[in-house]
């Protein structure tokens, strides 16, 4: 089992959503989110003061899969997210050592769905 956490553009949050579901994917968190990286903001004017806007609106999706959508989600998230540019996102991958649905005790493989 897996952890993918990955951080896009707000606007192509549909498009990640449509590429997972074309990939059988279809439970995911999803929570907005601030953050900088290589863009490192921008500069803008408000009433006569500069301001630097180094904190951009990203969203975060985490997805928990088995094994062997590991690969297909992966794929769907930089399908639908790219776009070429500087801050299209980060995707990270971590071992998930136990899940457990709370309704049914299921646990493990099972328990993910």
């Amino acid at each position: 089992m897996k952890l993918i956490i990955a951080y896009i553009q707000p606007e192509r949050l549909n498009a990640v959503k449509r590429e997972l579901y074309d990939r059988e994917v279809y439970k995911m968190s999803v929570t907005n989110a601030l953050g900088c990286g290589q863009q490192k903001g921008y500069h803008e004017s408000y009433r006569g003061a500069d301001l630097e806007v180094n904190l951009l609106k990203k969203v975060r999706l985490e997805i928990a899969v088995n094994e062997a959508f590991v690969d297909a989600t992966v794929d769907g998230i930089c399908k639908g997210a790219k776009t070429g540019n500087i801050g299209d996102g980060k995707i990270f991958i971590l071992d998930l050592p136990e899940c457990l649905r709370i309704r049914t005790g299921e646990r493990g493989n099972e328990a993910i769905g």
